[in-house]
């Protein structure tokens, strides 16, 4: 088991759920050291006193806030910790929402809550609570510092508490040129979206999520054995003819494309490292929404 990186407890009414926060996540990230291209030497960092010049050692770092320029308070862990005692040992539900009311685009990173000594039972009767109302709990705590709004619901045997973005974290989309709202204004047929709906039915299938594979981390390594097999350890890869921006493609028939995309097969993902078979397939690709060219003709001729 993972190491906890937090212990305290739930609460909510009068209830206290001891608990301890252990990561969900495990990352397949490669680590690359950063060299001087001239003699492939490794590149460092330093944290210097911009003062004095010299290095500064991690033990005689403190952290501090400029209240006026160049003057600052020096804070403390415990300076971070009374600041609110109670957010940063609970993590205190403040509401349940039905799990379906929090749209994908406030989830962050995902954790697991354990219970902590004799917490057992009462985190037990949290869990099903929750599995059985459909809902999930709604709470704030601080973490490392850092104040966080969370989701706390039930996977398999486990409390997870997803962390959550604040609505004033995300960012509004008016700035973004965006098809207009419904089927007329967005010149889309009824024929289109009877034939999209048709795909979608052929396409779809039960979520298992063990079947999508992170294939580029086993690709890249595949190139860096490729590169020390030929010996080009130290040799800067040139870019290829194939890396100009791809023009956007403009559809002559939505329709026809859609039906073919039909009659060719519902592309499934049978093919080699979870790959997706068919994605060579022009099926449903961001185009440019541009009308058929029988009505750019018709357009023309007026």
């Amino acid at each position: 088991m993972a190491r906890s990186i937090w212990k305290g407890a739930i609460s909510f009414g009068l209830v206290n759920i001891p608990v301890e926060i252990v990561s969900a996540e495990q990352r397949k990230e490669f680590k690359f050291s950063m060299l001087d291209k001239r003699d492939f030497s490794p590149v460092g960092y330093k944290r210097y006193s911009k003062q004095s010049g010299k290095e500064v050692e991690w033990a005689d770092i403190v952290k501090g806030y400029e209240y006026e320029k160049g003057q600052y308070v020096v804070l403390s862990d415990e300076d971070f910790k009374r600041a609110n005692v109670k957010a940063s040992r609970t993590i205190e539900i403040e509401a349940f929402v039905p799990a379906k009311d929090v749209s994908p685009e406030f989830f962050e990173t995902p954790y697991y809550l354990a219970p902590g000594d004799r917490g057992e039972k009462v985190y037990a009767l949290l869990r099903e609570t929750l599995r059985s109302t459909g809902r999930i709990a709604i709470a704030q705590f601080v973490l490392r510092t850092a104040p966080h709004l969370v989701a706390v619901q039930p996977v398999g045997r486990a409390l997870m508490m997803m962390t959550l973005r604040y609505a004033d974290e995300l960012r509004d989309d008016k700035d973004l040129e965006l098809p207009a709202e419904g089927l007329k204004e967005a010149r889309v047929t009824a024929k289109e979206i009877d034939l999209a709906k048709r795909l979608i039915e052929d396409m779809s299938e039960k979520w298992n999520p063990a079947a999508y594979k992170n294939t580029y981390h086993e690709d890249l390594m595949n190139r860096i054995e490729e590169k020390v097999k030929k010996g080009e350890t130290h040799e800067l890869t040139a870019p290829s003819s194939d890396d100009a921006q791809p023009k956007t493609a403009k559809i002559i028939d939505l329709a026809a494309l859609l039906k073919q995309s039909i009659d060719s097969g519902s592309p499934r993902r049978a093919g080699p490292h979870g790959r997706t078979k068919g994605t060579e397939k022009p099926a449903l690709r961001a185009v440019e929404t541009a009308r058929p060219a029988r009505h750019a003709a018709k357009r023309k001729r007026a």
